[in-house]
C-alpha cells in the first residue's frame, strides 16, 4: 500500500530507501547494529532477522526496501538503501538513535529525495524526524496480507507482549507482587516491605534508571567456559548473603523490642552493605573479563570509574546508618565522607588518565573506520580526550563523533559497534 506517492520525471534525481526499525530488533535478534548500509548488507541483515524471527514484521519492511531498490534501479534511478535503527526502549532514545543515524546515512549518501518503507507502526513518529533532512517522495507501508483486521490487532498485541519492555509492565509487575506478598506472608514481615520494593521499582522506571540496570547486565552470562562465571557466581552467592544478614539484623532487632523504625531500618541496611560491595566489585570484575574477551578495549576503563563510585556510595551510605544508629559522631561522618569522595576521585582521575594513555598509544588517526558489518564510515580525523571520543571524517567531509566505548577492534582499520 502506497500512501502519497509522488513519481520525479527527472530519473536523475538521487533517491535514498530507507527502512525503519524504531525498536531496533534487528540488534536484539541478530546483533546487527544499524545503520545497516548498501543493497548486500541489507539483504543480509533481513535474511538474518527472518531467520532469527519469522514472524518479524521488521525483516519484511527490509525485504520490501530492498525490492524497491531493485524495482527503482531497473527504471534507471540513481538510488541507495539503507536501514536503520531506534532503541528497544523507544520514546526520546529511539528518536535519537534514529536521528544520529540518519544524519550519517545522509553524510554518506547524497539524496535528493527519499523513499520511506514502513511497517506502519512508527511512521507517524518518525516521518517528521525524516522531512526535517530530506524530502520524501514515497512512503510504502508493508501489511501481511492474510491478516484480518481483528486477527492483525490480536497477533501484534501477542507480537508485542513477547518483546521484554512489554513483557516486563504486563507480567513483570503482577508476577512481582504475587511473590513478594508470599514470601512476606510466609516470614512474617507484612504488607509494607513488598510495597516499598515495588515503589522503588517503580520510582527507578519512572525515572529511566530500569533500563540502565538492564543494559548493565546485558552481557552478564553464565558460561563456564568463561572465567567471568566464577565471578558472577561469587557475586549472587554475596548477595544472597547480603539480603540473609540484613533479614538477621531486622529480626534480631524486633525479638529485642525495638519500635523505632528508622532504627530497625538503620540496621537493616547495615547488615546488606556488609557484603554488598564485594558483591559488587566481583560483577564489575566480570564484566570487565567479558569486556576484554569480547575486544571491547576501552569499556574496562569505564568500570574502573564505576568501582570509584561504588566506594564513594559505599562509603558514606555506610557511615550515615552508623551514625542514625549511635556508633558514630556527626563529626565522624564527616570525615568518612571526605575520604570517601577524596578515594573517590583519586580512582576516578588514574582510571581517565590510564584510558587517554591507551587512546594515545592506539595511533588511530587515519585509519580507515568500518562498523561490525563492513560498511565504511570514514576515517579517523582526531580524538578528543576530553569527552573520550574519536572524530571521524566521513568520505564527503562531515565529522561525526563516537565513543571510544564502542571501538571493537583496532588493527589496520578501526571496527565499532
Amino acid at each position: 500500500m502506497a500512501r502519497g506517492k509522488a513519481t520525479p520525471k527527472d530519473k536523475s534525481e538521487r533517491l535514498l530507501v530507507l527502512a525503519i526499525d524504531i525498536d531496533n530488533d534487528l540488534y536484539r535478534k541478530t546483533g546487527i547494529s544499524g545503520p545497516v548500509m548498501g543493497r548486500v548488507q541489507n539483504l543480509n541483515a533481513a535474511n538474518q532477522l527472518i531467520l532469527a524471527d519469522p514472524e518479524d514484521t521488521d525483516g519484511n519492511t527490509m525485504f520490501q526496501a530492498v525490492k524497491t531498490y531493485d524495482d527503482l534501479k531497473k527504471q534507471g534511478y540513481s538510488v541507495n538503501i539503507a536501514t536503520i535503527t531506534g532503541t528497544e526502549t523507544e520514546g526520546y532514545d529511539a528518536d535519537r538513535e534514529i536521528s544520529r543515524q540518519l544524519d550519517l546515512v545522509l553524510s554518506s549518501y547524497k539524496v535528493d529525495a527519499c523513499v520511506f518503507i514502513t511497517d506502519g507502526a512508527s511512521d507517524n513518529r518518525v516521518l517528521p524526524l525524516v522531512e526535517s533532512r530530506t524530502k520524501i517522495n514515497s512512503v510504502k507501508i508493508v501489511t501481511v496480507k492474510q491478516a484480518k483486521e481483528l486477527e492483525n490487532t490480536y497477533f501484534v498485541i501477542l507480537e508485542k507482549l513477547k518483546e521484554p519492555h512489554y513483557a516486563r509492565i504486563v507480567f513483570g509487575i503482577p508476577a512481582m507482587l504475587l511473590i513478594l506478598f508470599a514470601i512476606s506472608y510466609s516470614i512474617g514481615v507484612g504488607w509494607q516491605l513488598p510495597a516499598a520494593l515495588i515503589g522503588i521499582y517503580l520510582i527507578m522506571k519512572a525515572f529511566g534508571l530500569e533500563d540502565v540496570l538492564i543494559e548493565s547486565f546485558k552481557g552478564f552470562g553464565f558460561s563456564v567456559e568463561r572465567i567471568s562465571f566464577v565471578f558472577y557466581l561469587s557475586a549472587i552467592i554475596f548477595f544472597l548473603a547480603s539480603i540473609l544478614i540484613a533479614y538477621g539484623n531486622y529480626s534480631n532487632q524486633l525479638s529485642l523490642g525495638s519500635s523505632n523504625v528508622l532504627i530497625n531500618i538503620a540496621y537493616t541496611v547495615e547488615g546488606f552493605l556488609l557484603l554488598f560491595p564485594v558483591m559488587l566489585i566481583l560483577y564489575l570484575l566480570g564484566r570487565i573479563f567479558d569486556a576484554k574477551n569480547s575486544r571491547y578495549l576501552f569499556r574496562n576503563f569505564k568500570y574502573g570509574t564505576y568501582i570509584g563510585s561504588t566506594i564513594i556510595l559505599w562509603v558514606l551510605t555506610y557511615a550515615f546508618v552508623a551514625w542514625v544508629i549511635g556508633q558514630i559522631y556527626f563529626g565522624d561522618l564527616l570525615w568518612y565522607a571526605f575520604g570517601a569522595i577524596l578515594i573517590g576521585i583519586v580512582i576516578t582521575t588514574a582510571t581517565n588518565f590510564l584510558r587517554l594513555q591507551a587512546l594515545r598509544t592506539k595511533r588511530m588517526k587515519d585509519k580507515v573506520v568500518v562498523n561490525e558489518l563492513g560498511t565504511l564510515i570514514g576515517k579517523v580525523s582526531g580524538i578528543d580526550m576530553k569527552r573520550g571520543s574519536i572524530i571521524i571524517n566521513t568520505s564527503f567531509g562531515n565529522p561525526i563523533r563516537y565513543s571510544v566505548d564502542r571501538i571493537v577492534d583496532v588493527s589496520n582499520r578501526v571496527v565499532i559497534k
